[in-house]
């Protein structure tokens, strides 16, 4: 049996807008799963060996349920561009530079290892159409203890002619190419992913659809990103009311399925997104980057939609989800204030459980530290910062999502795995 047992200041989210916080307190987890917090050692590991980390924070490590990592080279970059200009300009012929697989490993150890070193250990994430890069993604991310899914892109129609297209065949038989060749990855695994209604012939997402199906497979897209784009998917797809409708036709809107942005969402897609168990991504730091607006969480956690965060590099520019915290936050009080002072803004306790929490839900996990839970978590060091009054664990949280202290990470345990040591 492998024992871990870290101590400190142990701050969790079990529930929307709640903190649990234990000074000076116990994280024991055996053979990878969490057996319980305790203020005080059990008798039954007296002798074993702690991790005493101090006054340091023990927090939940972050869930990312959105981001391209082909687009990780490209990280600041277009910022003045609208969504479809984007896509054009830099987001394809990025994309395309991962035929070579050279550059493919390159980046991809990269990302992987930034990933971890600030704390987000689980992902659901978008390669490009190629099936060897997409492999090596995979690769790069379980060597680095990263979890979770990863999808090899397709598109068929409306993409970069001469850098980035597929024909239909080609993105079928890709897709089982490299859903064979991923069989034996242990953290990581498949999800497939139609880039966007726009880029998907109807063949191409009927047979995603039938595949979903059959083998059980999680689905990943964006929905209602940009006012532009929806009115592209009206033009191609004229007896669908609504932009999700494009997906649900084709069986590919069920509780397995993740869709990014939903910033134009109204009360009727948010239904059909709560019905179906759909979980919505919230991507705040894309959203303005790009002008795409600003989504309803508010409306939709109201209305009983499933929501969690997203970096969404590189419309996103920070991989950092302490700063995807913030800028939820900031978000929701710009929304607030469209909604003429009707909505409430997020509050910190609310955004840090839609970066942990609640995106760790959708890898069947319980909110918190939960017994059973497999360990996830990272400690934080902030003893470095000046103190103007004794400070509770969650004003401590607070100053380190606006102070965005990812660098402050000095260790990450991803499925009961140490990981990450700031000390190396």
């Amino acid at each position: 049996m492998s024992l871990t047992i870290i101590k400190g200041t142990i701050l969790s989210a079990p529930t929307l807008g709640q903190l649990d916080a234990l000074p000076g307190g116990y994280l024991v987890a055996e053979d990878g799963l969490i057996r319980g917090v305790y203020g005080s050692l059990p008798e039954q590991y007296a002798g074993a060996p702690v991790e005493d980390w101090g006054d340091a924070l023990i927090l939940q490590s972050f869930a990312d349920l959105h981001l391209h990592a082909p687009q990780y080279p490209m990280l600041g970059m277009g910022m003045d561009l609208p969504l479809l200009d984007w896509l054009n300009a830099y987001a394809f012929p990025t994309e395309a530079r991962f035929a070579d697989t050279g550059y493919a490993r390159e980046i991809y150890s990269r990302l992987a290892r930034e990933l971890i070193a600030n704390g987000t250990t689980r992902v659901c994430m978008f390669s490009s159409l190629h099936t060897d890069a997409t492999l090596i993604l995979m690769e790069e991310l379980e060597k680095a203890g990263v979890t979770g899914y990863v999808g090899k892109v397709n598109m068929d129609r409306n993409a970069a002619p001469g850098l980035l297209e597929e024909t239909t065949e080609e993105s079928r038989r890709e897709t089982l190419r490299w859903l064979d060749a991923c069989q034996d990855f242990r953290l990581v695994k498949p999800i497939l992913t139609p880039r966007f209604t726009p880029s998907c012939t109807d063949e191409l997402m009927a047979f995603l659809g039938k595949l979903a199906a059959e083998r059980d497979l999680p689905v990943q897209s964006h929905l209602s990103e940009n006012q532009a784009e929806m009115a592209w998917v009206r033009q191609l797809h004229p007896g669908c009311q609504q932009y999700w409708e494009t997906y649900a036709k084709y069986g590919l809107w069920t509780s397995r399925t993740v869709m990014a942005h939903c910033v134009w969402s109204d009360a009727r897609e948010r239904q059909a997104m709560r019905d179906a168990g759909v979980t919505a991504v919230h991507c705040a730091d894309s959203n303005q980057n790009i002008c795409s607006g600003v989504a309803p969480v508010r409306a939709m956690l109201n209305e009983g939609v499933k929501v969690a965060l997203g970096s969404d590099i590189a419309g996103g520019d920070h991989l950092h989800m302490f700063d995807v915290v913030a800028a939820s936050i900031r978000a929701s009080k710009a929304r607030r204030v469209l909604d003429n002072w009707e909505t409430d803004f997020l509050t910190v306790p609310e955004g840090w459980y839609l970066a942990t929490s609640a995106g760790a839900a959708y890898f069947a996990e319980q909110p918190g530290f939960a017994p059973g839970n497999h360990l996830h978590a990272l400690v934080l060091a902030d003893d470095d910062l000046p103190q103007p009054h004794p400070m509770t664990p969650q004003e401590r949280l607070e100053r380190a999502v606006y102070l965005r202290q990812g660098g402050a990470i000095r260790a990450v345990w991803s499925e009961g795995r140490k990981v990450f040591s700031a000390e190396g």
